[in-house]
């Protein structure tokens, strides 16, 4: 009998359990080898189970060659329809994915926030149960690995695990399962108090000098606005919850402060149109920051971002670009206005496509524009802003 290597694609999976591959042997001497070996250059690339219970029974294989251009998906296809594997054992599945495309796709250059998600597609997984995994594979012990590829550690704990000293990680592995659970939670508590902490921190200081840049009032009235209101979001905890909110990145502010700001800033009788970003969530909040600075809403835009993310009620994957008038603006020209759906994947955190604001410059060109809350300077606009380090300028 051949003594054959594995293929490293055949390596994704566990191998079934010695009881298990004496099981299938007695089912081979039965009723015949149903299935054959797929070879790949010489290499097993399906049916190493089968291959030992040939072996175990000795009985000889049956072999024939992989004739496909896609030996990774021939093996997802096969593997993830005859197992009933954990999400846990299909996240470290989808980890060494990533490193097989990886491997053979270096000179593509292509983003491994791409690659995270089309291995998560993939193994139909969430991207959180991805990224665990890879920083399972980078850190963790090689005892972790297999006890989560055997399916007696979830991913979420490994990764808990995976954050100490290898020696330490072998420690608790040799506890039983409610004792491993049990110190995992403990880490990840320590870990959010501390990130907690530091993320508090960093949002004072960057409310601090954000506000400070912004003025009280302008030196100019404005016929066309845009804004992206930095709104204060609820959240689930003030411990593992409120360190991944927006004042991470600016500071926020209330419904209420947004409506007094802005209807003090921009607010009054002349003539006007507001281009104002709202979430799904937030709706209800951005109409009546319309209407206190004295807009009219008339209708909408929105930003498909391609790819769901979360959501209480749904998963949300666009957000609405709410346009008010005020007085007797000008309409656009029938003809010049654009498509009221936008496709474009989401980039830096809140940060808005450029495409609105082009389409704002072409129906309303030649005119003073002003971008409130602005993180950076625009071409043709004026900014008014909270970003840190900012000043309110022409741009």
């Amino acid at each position: 009998m051949r003594d054959l290597q594995a293929h490293p694609l055949a390596e994704l999976f566990p191998m079934l359990s010695e009881k298990e591959i004496g099981e299938l042997a007695d089912d081979i001497v039965t009723y015949g080898q149903r299935e054959p070996i797929v070879l790949l250059k010489g290499k097993v690339l399906d049916g190493r189970n089968r291959l030992a219970a040939c072996r175990f029974a000795q009985v000889e294989p049956r072999f024939v060659d992989f004739e496909g251009d896609d030996p990774l998906g021939f093996v997802l296809s096969l593997n993830l329809h005859r197992r009933h594997l954990t999400e846990s054992q299909r996240a470290m599945v989808a980890a060494q994915i990533i490193d097989w495309d990886r491997g053979i796709n270096q000179h593509t250059g292509g983003s491994a926030n791409l690659q995270t998600r089309e291995a998560a597609r993939r193994l139909s997984i969430s991207e959180r149960a991805v990224a665990a995994a890879k920083r399972i594979r980078d850190h963790g012990a090689g005892e972790l690995v297999e006890a989560i590829r055997e399916g007696r550690v979830s991913v979420h704990a490994g990764e808990a695990i995976s954050d100490l000293a290898l020696e330490a990680q072998r420690e608790v592995l040799a506890r039983e399962e409610k004792e491993i659970i049990a110190r995992a939670k403990a880490i990840r508590e320590a870990r959010q108090k501390m990130r907690h902490t530091v993320r508090l921190a960093h949002m004072d200081l960057v409310a601090e000098k954000g506000r400070a840049s912004a003025p009280a009032t302008l030196k100019q009235l404005y016929p066309v606005y845009y804004a992206d209101c930095p709104w204060r979001f609820g959240v689930r905890s003030e411990v593992t919850g409120r360190e991944k909110s927006a004042e991470n990145h600016y500071p926020t502010l209330t419904t209420d402060e947004i409506c007094d700001l802005l209807g003090k800033l921009i607010g009054g009788e002349h003539p006007a149109v507001c281009f104002l970003w709202a979430t799904n969530p937030m709706l209800l909040d951005a109409l009546r920051v319309l209407q206190a600075c004295g807009f009219t809403y008339v209708h909408h835009w929105i930003w498909d971002k391609e790819v769901a993310g979360t959501g209480y009620w749904g998963r949300d994957r666009h957000e609405l670009l709410l346009i008010g008038r005020r007085g007797d603006i000008a309409a656009p020209l029938p003809g010049t206005q654009p498509e009221t759906v936008h496709r474009e994947p989401k980039g830096k955190h809140s940060a808005k496509p450029d495409y609105f604001a082009e389409q704002i410059e072409k129906l309303f060109p030649g005119v003073a524009r002003l971008e409130l809350f602005a993180r950076r300077a625009r071409p043709g606009w004026d900014r008014w802003g909270f970003e840190a380090g900012a000043q309110a300028v022409p741009s």
